[in-house]
């Protein structure tokens, strides 16, 4: 059982995946952040009245 243990503890194969997984995770939330920070600022853009674009579709 002892050796099984110290073979498990000195195993780095796994590392990597974990790695890249972590990495996924971050990159993602990062997109998913910025996509709704994109989609407030597009319905800011559209609902204020006084903007220049609004009014150069008004026309």
């Amino acid at each position: 059982m002892k050796t099984v243990l110290q073979r498990f503890l000195e195993d780095k194969t796994g590392a990597t995946a974990i790695e890249y997984g972590l990495i996924v995770t971050v990159l993602s939330l990062a997109i998913i952040g910025g996509i709704g920070q994109a989609a407030d600022a597009m319905a800011w853009l559209f609902s204020d009245n006084s903007s220049k674009l609004v009014n150069a579709f008004a026309q």
